[in-house]
């Protein structure tokens, strides 16, 4: 599993806001342990004008999104990799790009 790649996951429990249910997941570290480390992604557009730390990500032939989405940098979730459920594709280099500087913001690296 590579930083980038697509992943329709399973995000079992989750209180107030935190993102649940099955969804769309970037990949941002493999620990080469049974954990991931990933990026929710949401397909709510409102998101990106309500929420901090997010990036728009346009569907694509590579990344093979259903639909325009948001990703929820400041969602970061560790994952056990049973609950990645299939690769769906790989984001674009200029999304990868984007992410990794909010993420040095965000965690102010």
């Amino acid at each position: 599993m590579k930083k980038g790649e697509l992943w329709v996951s399973e995000f079992k429990s989750g209180n107030g806001r935190e993102q649940k249910g099955i969804r769309p997941a970037m990949i941002i570290a493999d620990t080469k342990t049974d954990l991931i480390i990933v990026v929710p992604l949401t397909s709510n557009l409102d998101s990106l004008t309500k929420l901090p730390f997010t990036i728009k990500i346009e569907s694509s032939i590579n990344n093979n999104l259903e639909t325009d989405s948001v990703a929820l940098l400041f969602q970061i979730r560790t994952l056990d990799k049973r609950r990645l459920i299939h690769k769906i594709g790989n984001l674009e280099q200029n999304y990868i790009n984007q992410i990794n500087t909010q993420l040095k913001i965000l965690l102010k690296l």
